[in-house]
């Protein structure tokens, strides 16, 4: 089975990378722009990095759900014109003044302020849509709010250090003294959301209406801090204590050393099967709701993973455990059949990862950032490429090509230009 798209092309753009004068980009104005800038370029896809509620550390990799959007991409000037605040709560704040960085502690230190005030003005008014919406989103959103609020409650500390044994291992009369305690705050997270999906279903129907699709990244693993772990621990391996036994990585390799330790909890792959990855489906479909392409991150996880013993110090430690493979997606061909899904095959490639990529009938991924340093043979040369697949100039983890130019090895720098015919 091939699963082909049909030939277009377009641009990776983070909301967060997005011009804006409050810190970082949102969904308001200057998302609107970039769409019709991709219409007037010819362009028919927007590709963006997940969307989700960041933690520590601030990667759109590691966020609090897998479900939530990040609060942070509500538009404030949208907010105004919608009458939940005044131009006087955001102008004249310090969001950070470097148009290149995000100052994540300065928007961490003032966004929440600014978003509460936005909340009392906004959930009198609201207050049955935001009931509807947190009904049609139901198997979710609860969780999430209360996790959020939880969060908060306890110095915003990992879920597994939370003082409360209790509600770490949500005992029922734990959970509704919670539920009781921190109603306000709940309805605070929930009505975020609300603003969240508003904005982001108008402007993807207005990218849409430009011949715009939308590509979602849907990552392979979730964070250790997230709703997702704390309210369905079954899906992970987890021991009594409910930290991993295993975590996430990669092997070393010859950029590394020590190879990648990403510290995410592993899946109870055995306990998913039995239920017929109802938790996987259930997030697909969310993302669905999204997106109109979805590219799944780390896609030779699900032939084989790297599981390295929660505290190593390194990915050294790591083993090779089997995936899920066809049996996984062979369940998600058949739910969403009319998806076009894109798999990220870059890493450690093996005969069994490729026969994995045949089968599953995704297109895998091309690097040009990585195609001259290895001479003609290289498979991220355009020529070598096969015909389902999805080229990218570099992707979020690559510099950009600019910075490559004029840092790469100079021999490669002239390879690439002529290979790519740029005489100028």
């Amino acid at each position: 089975m091939t699963m082909n798209l049909k030939r277009s092309s377009g641009i990776l753009m983070p909301i967060s990378s997005l011009p804006s004068q409050y810190g970082i980009g949102t969904l308001g104005e200057a998302a609107f722009r970039f769409a019709d800038f991709l219409k007037s370029a010819g362009q028919t896809c927007w590709q963006l990095l997940p969307l989700g509620p960041t933690g520590y550390g601030d990667s759109p990799y590691s966020s609090f759900s897998a479900y939530a959007g990040n609060p942070y991409f509500i538009d404030l000037e949208f907010l105004c014109r919608d009458g939940l605040l005044e131009k006087g709560d955001i102008d004249g704040v310090d969001w950070g003044n470097d148009p290149r960085n995000v100052d994540y502690g300065k928007i961490y230190a003032r966004r929440w302020e600014v978003l509460r005030k936005a909340f009392r003005a906004g959930w009198p008014r609201d207050r049955q849509a935001v009931l509807a919406f947190a009904e049609e989103n139901g198997r979710w959103l609860p969780d999430y709010a209360l996790f959020m609020a939880l969060k908060q409650h306890f110095g915003m500390r990992p879920w597994t250090y939370w003082a409360d044994k209790d509600i770490r291992t949500r005992h029922p009369e734990s959970m509704a003294r919670y539920q009781a305690l921190l109603e306000d705050d709940m309805r605070f997270f929930t009505y975020l959301q609300f603003l969240f999906f508003r904005q982001w279903h108008t402007l993807r129907e207005y990218a849409g209406s430009r011949g715009i699709r939308l590509i979602g990244d849907l990552p392979m693993y979730v964070a250790p801090d997230s709703a997702d772990v704390w309210a369905e621990p079954e899906n992970f391996l987890l021991d009594e204590q409910n930290l991993p036994r295993e975590v996430s990585g990669v092997p070393p390799d010859r950029f590394s050393a020590d190879g990648q330790l990403w510290g995410n909890p592993i899946y109870d792959w055995q306990r998913m099967r039995e239920d017929g990855y109802s938790w996987w489906i259930r997030r697909i479909a969310g993302s669905k709701r999204l997106y109109d392409i979805l590219r799944i991150d780390h896609f030779r996880g699900l032939e084989s993973y790297w599981s390295v013993p929660y505290g190593a110090k390194t990915s050294k430690a790591g083993r090779w455990v089997k995936g899920p493979g066809m049996d996984f997606v062979r369940v998600i061909r058949d739910w969403f059949a009319g998806v076009p899904i894109i798999a990220e095959d870059l890493g450690l490639m093996t005969p069994e990862v490729g026969q994995l990529m045949a089968e599953s009938g995704f297109p895998g991924m091309k690097v040009l950032a990585f195609a001259f340093g290895d001479g003609e043979a290289s498979g991220y040369l355009p020529h070598n490429y096969g015909h389902n697949c999805v080229c990218y100039v570099g992707t979020h983890d690559n510099e950009t090509i600019i910075q490559w130019r004029d840092t790469a090895d100079r021999r490669d720098v002239a390879f690439a230009r002529r290979d790519l015919g740029i005489h100028d």
